[in-house]
């Protein structure tokens, strides 16, 4: 009987927790279509100034166009991008927070740091792709080789020659080890700060060969201060058309092209994040906006949620392969 009695308040319960749920669901579309009401604030876990920095801000001024409400960039840099892109997997998932995450954030650090803030495959929501980088193996002034063949030949009979990049897990060091296996070469990679003291480095005679994305060295190659023997990406890049590529020179195993794209927190709305990717779309599809990025050696490329969501699954399996065969780490 006291089971029976308490039945119509269960009713009443049961009503009320249904209708709040059905309200819910239809709050979701209804704040979708006023999105956004406020300033985007747009996560570029790298410092200001690099290749990442010039392309968020580029496509960030562009959507806030489209948008009607401010894009504001926000650099968090360290531990190779986790820093940045765990302030967007902790940020309330509704669209204001947003992360310019990266084939090294989102898909090779899981496999080299021993410890993790986030997991790339549960707390994001992938919201567009932005494009591709390029990677340059090039030569300093005290190493006289102007091929890949010649340098192939030369770390065959000298092994252990040094290779530099701007850090440890960065693309361009997992270019590097791409490269040695595939090349069977012994090479020791010594890992910077950053761009910057690489190419110091580089020019002055410290190490003779690095691996870097191409925007902070293109200056130095077209200064004839550095030696471009490959680009590291599937086709020539637009900036240097007379370098081959590491598959033309024989290499096709180690290409490389770090890609680059927009993720939000796990939970983001359906409708905020097509929203958002449509923006993304209608900023690369702009040609002001792709010649900057074209000229700063970064080649525009949009996609839609679900195909930079499956990119951003296949990659994280095909370089946690690679990560674990070459005992890459970052710690």
């Amino acid at each position: 009987m006291a089971a029976f009695a308490r039945s119509p308040l269960t009713r009443r319960n049961l009503l009320g927790a249904t209708t709040a749920a059905v309200l819910g669901l239809a709050a979701g579309p209804l704040a979708a279509q006023d999105f956004p009401s406020k300033p985007i604030r747009f996560v570029v876990p790298y410092a200001p100034g690099g290749t990442t920095d010039l392309v968020a801000r580029t496509v960030g001024a562009h959507m806030a166009q489209t948008l009607g409400q401010p894009v504001i960039i926000d650099n968090r840099a360290g531990a190779g991008g986790n820093i940045g892109m765990d302030a967007v997997a902790k940020a309330a998932p509704d669209g204001y927070t947003v992360g310019m995450g990266a084939i090294s954030t989102n898909a090779l650090n899981p496999h080299i740091y021993k410890k993790m803030p986030f997991d790339p495959s549960k707390d994001f929501t992938a919201v567009g792709l932005l494009g591709n980088s390029t990677i340059v193996l090039e030569a300093g002034p005290a190493l006289p080789v102007k091929t890949v063949a010649e340098l192939v030949a030369h770390a065959k009979k000298s092994p252990g020659v040094p290779y530099a990049t701007a850090g440890a897990g960065t693309s361009m060091h997992l270019t590097g080890v791409l490269f040695a296996q595939t090349s069977k070469t012994d090479l020791v990679h010594v890992p910077y700060k950053g761009s910057a003291p690489l190419i110091t480095d580089l020019i002055g005679g410290q190490v003779p060969i690095a691996f870097d994305n191409l925007p902070a060295s293109l200056p130095h190659i077209q200064a004839g201060k550095l030696r471009a023997l490959a680009v590291a990406g599937a086709q020539r890049s637009p900036a240097l058309p007379d370098v081959p590529t590491l598959a033309e020179a024989g290499l096709p195993e180690a290409v490389v092209e770090p890609w680059f794209g927009v993720y939000g927190p796990a939970g983001l709305p359906a409708a905020v994040a097509q929203r958002l990717n449509k923006a993304l779309a209608d900023a690369l599809a702009d040609p002001a906006v792709k010649d900057k990025l074209l000229a700063a050696g970064f080649t525009p490329r949009s996609a839609s949620v679900a195909e930079f969501d499956a990119l951003t699954k296949r990659e994280y399996e095909r370089l946690g392969k690679v990560a674990h065969s070459a005992q890459m780490s970052a710690d």
